[in-house]
């Protein structure tokens, strides 16, 4: 049961729905319904998802998960009480933004609201724009088995060594760095994820996402890109949370950081918390502040205003005036297609964020982590190789794994392993894996512990 037919709540019931779950979608807003209706084949209901008697008529009795997704704090947090008192539901799911709520963790333990999963978006998104900052050759990121493994997402520039290259031929990349860990899962090209064969051409404007032990990342970056030079100067441009805390996190790193933000109140605001960073009052797009602030010298110019077309508008300007790379922040999921075609290095979506980290909670067997990536086209999922499921102790080339899925990495004691064909998974090791969204439900079927779910 999904309460809140916005952007994050659309988006899973469309996810869920295709994967053969019975959803039910609850919002207050007639057009929101409608579309849903006309969209998905979803059960749809028109009410507050905050009403004991509409959580009733939509069967809160059988759900398996209540998430509560709406833009209200105070209504996801009612949601998930009401799941708890009414009816016996495994798994309460809601999305919390504001950094008051959050810091008081104990109202969600199982005392108080009992709720299993808070999700600040906003705060996920802040952490990846850091990451992608720390390694400036990544156009997309993901960690995971506590940051040991990394999914990086790399676009290949026209001067890098290797375009034209096959795939296969990537592999004297180790004659090089003899201790490098890392393996090509997946290239997106014209919109569309594959995972690639050994006979696969690389060109201009792919992106290549790599399993990556941390130790190699910087090895990897510097074959598949020419030499990065080291991040001195970001711009922010806008006063959101997650333009306060980008800037935070990255204050006491050495880097010189400049905010923009038209409100002069804001302005004052972040100027006080942040004694580190420059924070101007000005426009994003106004092209005159942003020359005079040299813009032409920043490594990063990261867009992370709340209006996500003024972000779109002000990274293109920042770009021909001179800027290295740009982050770009939008709500919408729309737009992660289109922006990497136009000049934009990254695009972050809270949305994203929100759907990766319930989706952990939706699919089958032992799940640590789940990343969604590229409109959901495709995830990388992390799992602990349970003893009774069909990917233990047999040799990799063995296994009848499904047809859209690739094992990226196995870590084993500590040890990150990039496996090959002779590899055997042992129970209790953790495995990376990447799969495209045809795959999920027979990777499912793979790990799954049998009558386990959930």
């Amino acid at each position: 049961m999904i309460i809140g037919a916005g952007e994050v709540g659309y988006n899973l019931a469309m996810k869920l729905s295709k994967e053969g779950h019975d959803v039910v979608v609850i919002d207050h807003d007639p057009e929101k319904v409608r579309h849903i209706d006309e969209t998905l084949d979803v059960k749809s209901l028109l009410g507050k998802g905050s009403s004991p008697g509409v959580l009733k008529e939509a069967g809160i009795e059988e759900a398996e998960m209540v998430i509560a997704v709406t833009d209200s704090d105070e209504i996801n947090m009612v949601v998930c009480l009401i799941a708890g008192t009414q009816s016996k539901i495994p798994k309460r799911i809601a999305r919390i933004r504001n950094l008051e709520y959050t810091r008081e963790t104990q109202i969600f333990d199982e005392q108080h609201l009992d709720i299993d999963l808070c999700i600040n978006p906003e705060m996920e998104t802040a952490k990846t724009i850091v990451r992608l900052i720390e390694n400036p050759g990544s156009a997309d990121f993901a960690e995971f088995a506590d940051g040991k493994v990394e999914l990086l997402g790399v676009k290949i520039e026209e001067d890098s060594y290797v375009v034209g290259k096959k795939l296969r031929e990537l592999r004297e990349v180790r004659d090089l760095f003899p201790d490098l860990k890392v393996l090509i899962v997946a290239i997106s090209r014209d919109d569309r994820i594959v995972i690639p064969h050994g006979d696969e051409t690389i060109f201009a404007g792919d992106i290549l996402y790599a399993v990556v032990d941390r130790h190699s990342i910087r090895n990897v970056l510097v074959y598949l890109r020419k030499k990065e030079e080291p991040v001195k100067r970001v711009f922010i441009a806008g006063g959101s949370h997650i333009a306060f805390e980008v800037a935070r996190q990255l204050q006491d790193s050495g880097i010189t950081v400049r905010m923009i933000e038209k409100d002069s109140t804001r302005c004052e605001r972040m100027a006080e918390s942040l004694e580190k960073v420059l924070v101007l009052q000005g426009e994003i797009t106004d092209q005159r502040l942003l020359r005079e602030e040299g813009i032409e010298d920043a490594d990063f110019f990261v867009s992370a205003s709340d209006d996500e077309d003024a972000n779109i508008l002000a990274s293109l300007l920042a770009k021909r005036l001179g800027a290295r790379k740009t982050i770009t922040f939008v709500r919408h999921l729309h737009y992660l297609p289109v922006l990497p075609t136009i000049g934009i290095d990254a695009v972050v979506s809270p949305r994203l964020s929100a759907i990766g980290r319930i989706m952990h909670y939706i699919r089958r067997g032992k799940i640590l982590s789940v990343a969604t990536l590229k409109e959901e086209d495709a995830e990388v999922i992390e799992t602990v190789a349970l003893d009774t499921s069909d990917i233990v102790n047999r040799p990799i080339k063995e296994l009848k794994f499904p047809k859209g899925a690739i094992i990226g990495a196995v870590v084993r004691g500590g040890e990150v392993i990039i496996p090959g064909g002779n590899d055997i998974i042992l129970p209790d090791d953790r495995v990376v894996i990447f799969a495209l969204q045809s795959a999920i439900p027979k990777v499912e079927k793979t790990l799954m512990v049998k009558l386990e779910y959930f």
